[in-house]
């Protein structure tokens, strides 16, 4: 019921409204091309930083196991320090435990997680430092013999650098959010010169969401980081298979999909024994600056036993898909992997889990495709293909990036016979991990800091309703003429209870503002004088083509649970909370509310009626 026969019409200008809309949409369109140019901008400068780490790490590398001064590529496998070697883990252990107590502390683990704490709560701002002190330090770790990848130092300086940029200039926390993401995913895409995995890695762990604004300046950057990786490290495939890998059969896609169980099991064990380690380094008594250089202990001992486990290990990856290897290092390689990465991760220094990750899914695929091949003879397991699909399987399984999983193995190999067997295993790991993980690696250690991490993509409800689809004609609006007294009189004896906020406007429908039911019952008010003395709140209003998400922003920036919806300055519609809350439990009920809409019971029941009339059809026709 209006008051004062003040009307509120809601005959609104289609051409208005495509106006508003279309002007709406320039604005965005706008910025998001703003925003794909800062991206472009730092994927090239993520590029040059990808080729400086991988040089960094070969000089540190050539200095700590060879003692020469040079930046050509080398592995520290063919070292002659004997015994002796165990010292250099130890010692890159202690510059990156100083690094870390003096520079700073989020130079420590594999870079992810770091960054998704960061999008998740602190408004996507990570210190500038890290762009130098990451890399850095992660060059010395895995320079000294650390199993770590160059991946996650690299994917942890992208973000920094497209933080650091977010943070100069004057752009949204969410835009902000998307430079952080098109940085890390851009080095990615430098690193392995694969962007459609980068993309879907944003995706899955850092963006948390799909749309226009994000999914454009992220591929932009991953496209540039890609051709990054043409410029410095070449044309070809990071993991190069010899020969074309052949269709495999319906048999063999039964056998990997029973294997992406199998390595979804283990992903859970490995995902929980590096925590596990974790928790055990927190009860040391002992500074934490001092862990590292305890997990290069480990790194060094196990390095002394076999070499190989040594480093970044990207060769280990390449000798595994050729299916050329034997068991004896298979398993080596698998299990000696595995113990070194999870005790120097599990100290705090500083490097990236998917290469090694990468290692020991593609030894388990060998061992485990070597097995069928021996008692399932008439599946015809393809080797390589077994390890194609135990990398990918170990990285869906531990992380549940599902499809970025497939992609990377696709993208890195260049083997697209491998897409069914792919989508199998990891379909498979992932459904095991699912079951069995509550946090994966990328987010067990955020959560134990009380930080949720989104876990589906379902669209926003409220971003896809405008406020003319659901917005009321009915509602209380005053005259600003009316009385102090009299509003008050009437809301205490005819209004069953006083609303927090009244919408106020002038003879002629023009909004002037919202006044609150405190301030109307104020004490110190005379009450002869017109509300129109104590209204505020005048420029809190919405449009009839902004969307709820709008509307929700609003009232809790403002503190108000009712607005007018405002057209050329005259109220046409009121939209209170209950129009929101009604609207998010229609939604909820499409995901909650369990119901058939075609009755077995009144099905059978219509047969029989139907049935019966036959019959008492043909009887009459018989007689």
């Amino acid at each position: 019921m209006l008051k004062n026969g003040i009307p509120i019409s809601l005959s609104l200008s289609p051409t208005l409204l495509r106006e508003n809309v279309s002007s709406h949409k320039r604005y965005n369109k706008q910025r998001t091309i703003r925003l794909s140019i800062y991206a472009i901008l730092i994927a090239i400068l993520i590029s040059f930083i990808a080729k400086l780490l991988v040089h960094l790490i070969d000089l540190i590398t050539n200095i700590s196991f060879y003692g020469k001064f040079s930046f050509s590529h080398s592995t520290p496998t063919n070292h002659e320090f004997g015994i002796y070697v165990i010292i250099v883990p130890i010692i890159g252990g202690l510059i990156v435990g100083i690094m870390a107590l003096y520079g700073s502390k989020a130079i420590r683990g594999h870079g992810i997680p770091e960054a998704m704490e960061q999008i998740l709560t602190n408004e996507s701002k990570i210190k500038p430092s890290i762009t130098y002190l990451k890399p850095l330090s992660s060059a010395i770790s895995i320079g000294t013999g650390g199993p770590f990848g160059a991946e996650g130092p690299i994917i942890a300086t992208g973000g920094a650098l497209g933080s650091t940029l977010g943070q100069l200039i004057k752009i949204t926390p969410n835009e902000r959010k998307i430079l952080l993401a098109a940085g890390a995913t851009a080095g990615m895409s430098a690193i392995f010169g694969s962007p459609l995995a980068a993309i879907l890695l944003a995706i899955e762990l850092l963006l948390f969401e799909f749309s226009a604004r994000s999914f454009i300046p992220v591929s932009l950057a991953c496209i540039t980081g890609a051709a990054g990786h043409h410029i410095f490290f070449g044309d070809g495939v990071v993991f190069p298979i010899a020969s074309i890998i052949p269709i495999p059969s319906n048999y063999a896609l039964l056998f990997y999909s029973v294997s992406g169980i199998v390595i979804g099991l283990i992903s859970v064990i490995v995902s929980k024994t590096v925590y596990w380690i974790e928790d055990m380094f927190e009860k040391l008594p002992i500074h934490w600056a001092w862990w590292p250089a305890i997990g290069g202990i480990a790194v060094g001992i196990i390095g002394f036993i076999d070499p190989r486990t040594f480093g970044v290990g990207y060769s280990n990856i390449t000798n595994l898909l050729s299916g050329t290897m034997t068991i004896q290092i298979v398993v080596s390689l698998c299990v000696f992997k595995f113990l070194s990465w999870a005790i120097s991760l599990g100290s705090g220094t500083s490097g990236g889990t998917l290469a090694p990750l990468l290692t020991i899914g593609g030894a388990l695929g060998i061992l485990i495709g070597s097995v069928g091949k021996y008692w399932f003879p008439q599946a015809e397991i393809n080797l390589s293909l077994s390890a194609i699909v135990g990398m990918a399987a170990m990285f869906a399984g531990a992380s549940r990036a599902f499809l970025t999983s497939i992609a990377f193995a696709l993208e890195t190999t260049g083997q697209s016979n491998a897409l069914l067997p792919l989508l199998a295993t990891c379909t498979a790991s992932y459904f095991t991990s699912f079951f069995l993980l509550e946090n994966t690696i990328m987010t067990e250690k955020i959560a134990r800091r009380g930080i949720v991490t989104p876990d589906s993509y379902e669209p926003n409800v409220l971003g896809k309703i405008t406020v003319e689809q659901i917005v009321t004609s009915h509602g209380m609006v005053l005259n600003e003429h009316m009385e102090i007294g009299e509003v008050r009189n009437w809301l205490t004896n005819e209004s069953d209870s006083h609303p927090n906020y009244l919408i106020v406007s002038d003879s002629d429908g023009n909004y002037r503002g919202i006044l609150s039911s405190s301030n109307l019952f104020n004490a110190h008010h005379d009450i002869h004088h017109a509300i129109d003395s104590i209204v505020k709140r005048n420029n809190v209003m919405v449009e009839p083509t902004q969307t709820l998400d709008k509307v929700v922003e609003i009232m809790a920036k403002d503190n108000v649970d009712i607005l007018p919806v405002v057209r050329d300055k005259k109220i046409v519609g009121i939209i209170t909370y209950q129009h929101i809350l009604s609207v998010l439990k229609n939604d909820m009920n499409e995901f909650e509310k369990e119901q058939s809409h075609i009755s077995l019971r009144r099905q059978q029941l219509k047969m029989l009626v139907q049935g019966q009339k036959l019959v008492s059809l043909i009887k009459r026709k018989s007689n």
